[in-house]
């Protein structure tokens, strides 16, 4: 499936996903599980997002799970997306800002009770290891660690989250953080920017 005939689709189809939620569960249901079809037609591993109702519209975006294969067809997509009256199309999931608070699984994350640490990586300089302090950590839980990753996520966007980390590790905050090396969570996405324009010098 090429571009234009995911997009046709969606303009005949814009003005019930603006008005969503006004239909029948059902009726809505069966609207946005078409959507993803059509969206799979286009690229398997393709998700996407509808944002709330706005007084400008509702925002679509198209993320790709964090697989940078997938990259370029999320991109294609958007470049190729028409104008359509009260959407905004957005390639991959957006920083959703600061002090966020984060639920996945049995896990609740808040930010401004987390730190973070950069980890040296001298084989691959221009990738980020990160350890993350966090309150009540549970040692070597899976869950936890995609939490942390979506947390980071959060914070920084699906792009930079899916091309600069390449590590995570979790543990216990220290008595004094600070003085330990560690930053508040909330400054993660200050210290990618300045992380990247360091690996573009």
């Amino acid at each position: 499936m090429n571009t234009e005939k995911f997009w046709q689709w969606f303009v005949d189809n814009s003005e019930a996903l603006t008005m969503q939620d006004d239909l029948d569960p059902k009726e809505k249901e069966q609207l946005l599980e078409e959507l993803q079809h059509q969206l799979e037609d286009y690229c398997q591993g393709l998700t996407y997002e509808i944002g709330e109702p706005t007084p400008t519209g509702r925002t679509f975006t198209v993320s790709a799970e964090g697989d940078t294969d997938l990259f370029r067809y999320v991109v294609e997509l958007i470049d190729n997306a028409p104008d359509v009256d009260w959407w905004t199309m957005v390639a991959f999931r957006q920083p959703q800002g600061k002090d966020l608070r984060v639920v996945f699984d049995k896990f609740r994350f808040e930010t401004k009770k987390m730190y973070f640490m950069q980890l040296e990586n001298e084989v691959e300089p221009d990738i980020l290891g990160v350890r993350v302090a966090l309150p009540d950590p549970v040692d070597d839980d899976e869950d936890q660690l995609v939490g942390v990753y979506v947390t980071l996520e959060a914070l920084i966007g699906e792009f930079d989250c899916a091309t600069l980390v390449g590590y995570i590790e979790t543990g216990a905050i220290p008595e004094q953080p600070e003085l330990e090396g560690y930053m508040p969570m909330d400054d993660f996405p200050k210290f990618v920017e300045w992380f990247k324009r360091k690996r573009d010098q």
